[in-house]
């Protein structure tokens, strides 16, 4: 049976095993938080290298992207470094491929997103494929990039803007510790409303799910949110606070959906292939494979 693990610095609580048959393989696929520690994680890494078949970095990517050029974060670097014979990946080649298509057959397949809707991508440097697909497909998107991270009231509103706010910052910004920019361990379980005129012009809210979780107000109710990594509890909370449509860009596996990286983890194991050795073509052909869809669920 082959192993698939990540390793993250989020809360423990999140921690999830599945075992399941993807292409005639049965696959472990685990997820092991180390509520916030970065040195357990590290340690967690150098423990089972050589007996998981690829390791995920979750809690955080060790690259951040512009639509040129990507930039790594020297705390995930430092976790990853720690693996000398298991491949370590973060999630953006899934970004790049399958969340791409899934924002565009939200518009053309689905008919969920119209020319024009207003949408809120909480972060784009660690989305670009989501950020250039809604730019694509007409969206009138805020990239909350500055908002959220930095905690700066400055909406970035152009695909343009964000690419060079990301070569003017992403240099600096991936050389601080990463709890400065992103909530790990417990704080991912704090509700702390920030900007809420952004989540309420918007009818689309997009990304990553710890800054949706964190920071959306209390009423959410007709929004579409496009995420990943819901655990059940993430869905009532969504549900109680109004949401029309949840969309997981990653099936669900169990009663919950993984991230990125786990789905990363998932088809360069199922492929024995070295992720430095793949292209983008490569995972969309293993996309195709596994016929992977988003799961599209009506709360309200």
């Amino acid at each position: 049976m082959k192993r698939v693990l990540s390793v993250s610095i989020g809360s423990s609580k999140r921690d999830k095993t599945y075992v399941g048959e993807f292409l005639g393989e049965e696959v472990e696929v685990g997820r092991q938080g180390t509520d916030g520690d970065m040195a357990k994680a590290g340690e967690v890494i150098r423990e089972l290298d050589g007996k998981i078949d690829c390791f995920g970095i979750g809690g955080t990517d060790i690259y951040l992207w512009s639509s040129t050029r990507k930039y790594k974060i020297r705390d995930a670097w430092n976790i990853a470094k720690n693996a000398k014979v298991t491949p370590v990946v973060d999630g953006g080649e899934i970004k790049h491929t399958l969340e791409r298509q899934v924002i565009r057959d939200l518009k053309n397949v689905h008919g969920l997103i119209k020319d024009g809707d207003p949408a809120l991508l909480v972060s784009g440097v660690d989305r670009i494929g989501m950020a250039e697909a809604l730019d694509e497909i007409g969206c009138d998107t805020i990239y909350g990039d500055l908002l959220f991270a930095l905690k700066i009231n400055k909406p970035i509103r152009s695909l343009k803007e964000l690419n060079r706010v990301a070569a003017t910052l992403l240099p600096i910004m991936t050389k601080l510790p990463f709890k400065w920019l992103y909530p790990t361990g417990k704080k991912q379980e704090e509700f702390k409303p920030r900007f809420p005129e952004q989540f309420e012009r918007a009818k689309v809210v997009a990304g990553d799910f710890h800054y949706i979780r964190k920071y959306m107000p209390m009423d959410m109710s007709g929004k579409i949110i496009i995420t990943n990594t819901t655990t059940k509890e993430d869905v009532e909370i969504l549900k109680k606070r109004g949401v029309k449509t949840l969309v997981t860009t990653t099936p669900r596996m169990g009663d919950r959906s993984f991230g990125t990286n786990v789905l990363q983890s998932l088809i360069v194991a199922l492929s024995g292939m070295h992720p430095n050795n793949m292209t983008w073509e490569d995972y969309l052909v293993f996309i195709k494979k596994m016929d992977l869809k988003p799961s599209i669920e009506e709360l309200n």
